[in-house]
Parts: structure tokens; C-alpha cells; sequence
């Protein structure tokens, strides 16, 4: 009997072959060298009235090295590259902090204070970019916070935290599903409340452009909408999206914001670190490594899941079919597995926001820039995908429809 490997590997084979006879098949590290932006290229695509590189950097995973400081090498490092590269577009939020902080509460801020120092410093120290560096950031949906000036409040702490009288993009971080008193049957929705606080931010300057996160098709665009009557054009809608990530809304979701000119800018480009590579039968001991250290019991075991399969939930061999079309396509690029997957996203009209903390990972995700997969790749991979008959949601307590609030777990859906 044939096997699914064996049948997603010759589908590859055949329809790269048709193209370009030096196609490459199977899933193993990359030897080619790691593409890199120069000095002098950009690549750029806009969110409402800002210039923005075409991948972004991601910070929720930055922390600083000590409880009494926000100092971290390699972050210093990473936003000294990406501003020497054209590519200084940092994505983070007021609640993004030092770990063990924010997971006691704590840290308010911190990212957005470390993420402007280092800016600061590598403007300081680089001299002119030819894109000018963008910092999104992002308030924090919280029962306690009820009114118009609450956003207010919150967005101009956030402008002394980064430094500036005026943020680039201003978004609000998720549906207002905090709802501590759910169980007693008392809901209090408060989502208009914070678009007006978005407006009112917009119409005192605080803020050039705004935005929001984990908006379905209909909610977006209530929002957009509600905005718009104010004079207030909605600019971006941050989702989880990728390749093995879209038919939980997120398709749906990417084309209405298409539609309605609103950018999306998507984060879990990877799947965790899925679309990497690092995931294949054929990566080392070492390859792994970079993953785990940084992963929960908890994630691990649902990655695993993803990778391989368990025979119920997720198919015998997992996501290895779709690696593998994603593999011969990378060798024929001569681009690496985790390029193809961010580059995906770009080709979809999505900006990626891949989480980053070495120079070393930051130079691989820009090397997804200044090229696109064809139609006929994009079709490829997409198809190989929905054969998979599973989509990623997340793993662990990390999933792209739920968040753990401290009493429960709250969830959303893009709708």
C-alpha cells in the first residue's frame, strides 16, 4: 500500500519538476546560506498612514536579564540589526514584561520601555535607516477598565513608556472577554467603550494610526464602522494566521479585512516553531533544542502531536507531507523552510509578526523579504495543507481562540 509521505513527496516532486529541474525533495536543514537585507534594500508595505517592512518582529517573548532592570543583550542586539536592515517594525503591548512579572501581574510596560531603548540607542549609534522604525503597541482589555479615559489613560502611559508624544499604532489587544462574573450570569460588553477611547486617542494626536487583535469578520467590521462614523479610518487587525492556521475564521477574517483596506498583521506565522522545520524527522538533536528550552510540558506534548500525529486527533506523520512540499520549494528558492512560511503570509496580503530574540533568528525571517511565491506555489502549499485534514490552534495554555485570566479560561472566535 502506497503511504500519504510517499504520494505528498512525488506530488511535490512533479509539479516542482514541471518548473525547474533542480528542484529538491525530502526535509532537511537547509545548507544554503541565510538570505539577509542590505543596507541599502527595502521592502515595504503600508498600515493606514505608515510605511512598514513586510515582516515584523514580535516581542512578547523579550525579558529583561534581572527582577531590576530592563537590560537584555541579545534584544539590544536584535533591534540594533533590524534598524541597520530597514526592518526596525516592533510589535508589543503594555502588558509585555520581565516573565516572571507578568506572570504575577507585574511588569506593565516593560517591553515597551526596553524595545524604546534600544531603538533609541541604535538610532544613536546607526545613523539615518531608510525606513523610518515603527512600534506598535497595544491596550489591555481588564474588567476594572470602563470608561473612555481609561484608554485615554492607559495610551498615554503607554507614550511615555516608549518615549514619544505619538504612537504609530495604537491597538486594542483582544475582544473584551475578561468577564470575571460570566458564571453569575452578569456580562458587561464594553468593546464600544474602548473604540471610542481608540477614537478619542486618535483625534488628540496621541496616536497615528489605530487598531485591533483577534477580531472575526463581523466584529472587525462593527469596528470599522462604529470608527469610521467618528472620522477615524480603522488601520490593522492583528490574528493568529498561517499556513496550517486558517479555517478557524482566519481565512474569513483576511479576506474581509482585505476588502475593507484594514492590514492584518499576523502572529503564529511558525505555528510555534511548526513551519520551521524543526519539527522533521530529519532535524538534529540540536535544531530541537532551540525549540523545547523554551516550550512547556504542556506545549511540547501538543506540538509533538502536531508534528508526528497520535493516530486520532492528528493523522499518523502529522504535518511531515506539508514540510516536505515546503522543503523542495525552499531548496528551489534557495531560501530556508521558515522563509517560505513567513513569506506565505506576505503573499496573502498578511504582514508576519514572528517573535524573535537572536540576531541570528531575525536575519532568517528577513530573508522572507523582497521575493514572492508564485500563485502556483501558494496553491501548492495550500492544498497540501487542507490535506492534512487538521488545523493549528495553538498548544498548550497559548491558543489563538482562548485566553487563561487568571480565574478560567475566557475564549473568543473569529466570526
Amino acid at each position: 500500500m502506497t503511504s500519504p509521505n510517499f504520494l505528498s513527496t512525488l506530488t511535490a516532486a512533479v509539479l516542482l519538476l514541471a518548473t525547474d529541474s533542480d528542484a529538491y525533495i525530502g526535509v532537511a536543514k537547509p545548507t544554503t546560506k541565510i538570505s539577509i537585507i542590505r543596507k541599502q534594500t527595502v521592502d515595504t508595505t503600508t498600515i493606514g498612514s505608515i510605511r512598514v517592512p513586510t515582516v515584523g518582529t514580535g516581542t512578547i517573548s523579550w525579558s529583561s536579564d534581572s527582577f531590576f532592570s530592563t537590560e537584555n543583550s541579545d534584544v539590544d542586539a536584535v533591534v540594533r540589526e533590524a534598524y541597520r536592515s530597514n526592518a526596525a517594525f516592533f510589535d508589543t503591548a503594555e502588558r509585555y514584561g520581565t516573565h516572571y512579572k507578568t506572570a504575577l501581574g507585574m511588569g506593565y510596560g516593560e517591553t515597551e520601555r526596553m524595545t524604546s531603548m534600544y531603538l533609541k540607542k541604535a538610532e544613536l549609534t546607526e545613523g539615518a535607516s531608510l525606513v523610518n522604525p515603527v512600534v506598535a503597541t497595544k491596550f489591555t482589555p481588564v474588567p476594572w477598565r470602563t470608561t473612555v479615559q481609561s484608554v485615554v489613560d492607559a495610551c498615554e502611559e503607554s507614550c511615555k513608556n516608549l518615549g514619544v508624544d505619538q504612537i504609530d499604532l495604537y491597538q486594542i489587544h483582544m475582544p473584551d472577554i475578561v468577564q470575571p462574573l460570566r458564571a453569575f450570569g452578569k456580562v458587561e460588553n464594553k468593546d464600544k467603550i474602548y473604540w471610542d477611547g481608540l477614537a478619542e486617542c486618535y483625534n488628540r494626536g496621541l496616536v497615528k494610526n489605530v487598531g485591533v487583535c483577534n477580531y472575526g469578520p463581523t466584529l472587525v467590521e462593527e469596528c470599522y464602522d462604529a470608527l469610521a462614523k467618528k472620522g477615524v479610518p480603522l488601520a490593522s487587525n492583528q490574528i493568529g494566521f498561517s499556513l496550517l492556521g486558517r479555517h478557524n475564521g482566519s481565512q474569513e477574517t483576511l479576506e474581509k479585512c482585505n476588502k475593507l483596506g484594514v492590514k492584518v498583521l499576523a502572529y503564529y506565522p511558525f505555528a510555534m516553531g511548526l513551519l520551521t522545520g524543526k519539527y522533521s524527522k530529519s532535524s538534529t538533536d540540536e535544531d530541537n533544542s532551540l525549540i523545547q528550552k523554551k516550550k512547556s510540558n504542556m506545549e511540547l506534548e501538543d506540538l509533538e502531536r502536531y508534528a508526528f500525529g497520535d493516530g486520532e486527533s492528528v493523522p499518523e506523520g502529522g504535518i511531515q507531507p506539508l514540510l516536505t512540499t515546503m522543503a523542495a520549494i525552499a531548496q528551489k528558492r534557495k531560501k530556508t523552510v521558515s522563509q517560505v512560511a513567513l513569506n506565505y503570509v506576505i503573499s496573502k496580503g498578511a504582514i508576519p509578526i514572528p517573535g524573535c530574540r537572536t540576531v541570528t533568528q531575525l536575519k532568517d525571517n528577513l530573508g522572507a523579504m523582497r521575493w514572492r511565491l508564485t500563485a502556483t506555489e501558494v496553491k501548492m502549499l495550500e492544498l497540501e495543507s487542507d490535506k492534512l485534514g487538521f488545523d493549528f490552534d495553538g498548544a498548550g495554555l497559548k491558543r489563538t481562540n482562548e485566553k487563561f485570566v487568571g480565574y478560567g479560561v475566557e475564549k473568543w472566535s473569529l466570526d
